[in-house]
């Protein structure tokens, strides 16, 4: 199940000085979009055939431009932009940012990256589309940046475009997925990752992640260990902070199967949630 707790790189921390050493209690993943970007990266033709046939689907209008909150090293961005459409995404992180533009050019795609936190942001033009399908809209840890973030959306999207957000719930029936691990590979480079959510404080809506991975690769041996927080989701209080979001109509709601043809309705059991956001 590797979409749960899937984290992009638009974390809420500090500056970002050079790439240091790996610390096995200090390091933070962001900082090494390569190492990122392959334990992240194996999922995304699900994601971006899914997102594809959204757009089709529930769009008003055909979908040209597509714009990626948190969009980190570009796993789906350049991908777009080799597809054919105007992109442009955002991230808190210049690593990630550097990494994806550097990805673009390398494809003959001209940068289309920047800096910019996806709590308040404005776009020089309208798009067509946008998506954040990766769980990192959890690391907006109060209700005002959350709102701030689709009504942000909200402005940025043409009359009819859609917004595609996945994240993770927090069912108030069943038990939490709590941990989980997987091996990823890429030539002489292979990762080993355990992530583990814990600290889960219901009253506050937070819970704590840490993730740990292994990087082998032919020289040397190292671990990466960070600790990040996200804000927590009931199905209740989904709803409720989607009903500030006035210019933003809910049109359909999916899991992690990415299947256009198999809407859901989320229940009190709801753990993966993808939400089909349309402006009004």
């Amino acid at each position: 199940m590797r979409h749960y707790c899937r984290l992009e790189t638009n974390r809420r921390s500090g500056g970002v000085t050079d790439i240091p050493e790996p610390c096995p209690s200090s390091a933070n993943l962001y900082d090494y979009p390569r190492y990122y970007d392959l334990v992240f990266g194996s999922d995304w033709k699900a994601e971006f055939d899914f997102l594809r046939q959204a757009f089709d689907t529930f769009a008003r209008k055909p979908v040209r431009r597509v714009f990626e909150p948190a969009c980190g090293t570009g796993r789906l961005l350049y991908r777009f932009a080799l597809a054919g459409y105007q992109v442009a995404g955002l991230d808190l992180n210049p690593r990630a940012v550097e990494y994806c533009n550097q990805r673009l050019k390398r494809h003959g795609k001209r940068a289309a990256a920047f800096v910019g936190d996806m709590a308040s942001f404005k776009l020089p033009r309208p798009v067509d589309a946008a998506y954040n399908v990766i769980n990192s809209f959890r690391h907006l840890l109060s209700e005002r940046e959350a709102v701030g973030h689709l009504r942000s959306i909200a402005a940025a999207l043409r009359p009819g475009g859609v917004y595609v957000l996945a994240l993770h719930l927090t069912p108030t029936k069943g038990t939490p997925i709590a941990a989980e691990s997987w091996s990823s590979r890429r030539s002489h480079l292979a990762i080993n990752t355990h992530l583990r959510t814990h600290d889960l404080d219901r009253r506050r809506r937070t819970e704590r992640c840490t993730m740990t991975m292994d990087v082998y690769t032919p020289t040397r041996t190292f671990r990466i260990v960070d600790q990040l927080a996200f804000r927590t989701y009931t199905r209740q209080q989904l709803f409720r902070l989607l009903a500030k979001a006035q210019q933003l109509e809910l049109a359909a709601t999916f899991d992690f199967t990415y299947c256009v043809d198999e809407p859901i309705k989320i229940g009190p059991e709801t753990q993966d949630a993808v939400l089909i956001l349309r402006r009004h």
